[in-house]
C-alpha cells in the first residue's frame, strides 16, 4: 500500500526537518507511538546521519513494535526510514522539505505491506485518514514549538 501527502506550512524547512528528525520525541505528540528508542547514530557524510529506531505502537486493540533505519540528510532536507524488523514485509517512508516563498512544502510518502493479512485488512481500511492524522500531529507540534 502506498500513499503520499503534501502540505504547505509557514515554517522553515530546517524547523520541520529538525522536528521530524527528532524521533525520540514522537511519543510526546503522536498518540499511537507509546515508546521510541534509538541507537547506532553515525555520520555517513557531512550533514548525513543514520541511526536505528524501535517504535512501540498501539492502535485500538493492536500493540506492535517495529524497527527502522533512519537517514537524516540535512543538505538535501530529506528524511528516509526503511524497515529493519517488525510486522511488515515492507516499510519505507520519505519526508521532503522544499523551500517555498511563504515557508515549506512538506511531502510525506509511505509504502508498506504487512506480513499478516489480518493486520493488513484491519489497518488499510482507514489508511489515508491515518496518514493525514500523522501529518496533522507534526503540524500541531510545529505550532506548539514555533508558533502560528
Amino acid at each position: 500500500m502506498r500513499h503520499g501527502i503534501t502540505r504547505r506550512l509557514h515554517y522553515t524547512p530546517r524547523q520541520l526537518f529538525d522536528l521530524v528528525g527528532d524521533v525520540e520525541r514522537y511519543p510526546a505528540f503522536v498518540p499511537w507511538v507509546t515508546d521510541m528508542r534509538t541507537w547506532g547514530r553515525r555520520e555517513c557524510a557531512p550533514g548525513v546521519v543514520t541511526f536505528d529506531a524501535k517504535a512501540k505502537v498501539r492502535f485500538a486493540i493492536i500493540r506492535e513494535h517495529f524497527s527502522t533505519r533512519v537517514k537524516l540528510d540535512e543538505p538535501n532536507l530529506t528524511i528516509d526510514a526503511n524497515l529493519i524488523s517488525g510486522p511488515f514485509r515492507r516499510l519505507e517512508n520519505h519526508w521532503r522539505f522544499t523551500p517555498v516563498e511563504d515557508g515549506t512544502e512538506l511531502s510525506f510518502g509511505i509504502d508498506f505491506e504487512f506480513g499478516s493479512r489480518f493486520l493488513e485488512g484491519l489497518l488499510t481500511a482507514n489508511f489515508e485518514r491515518a496518514v493525514a492524522r500523522l501529518v496533522g500531529c507534526f503540524e500541531r507540534r510545529a505550532q506548539a514549538l514555533y508558533g502560528k
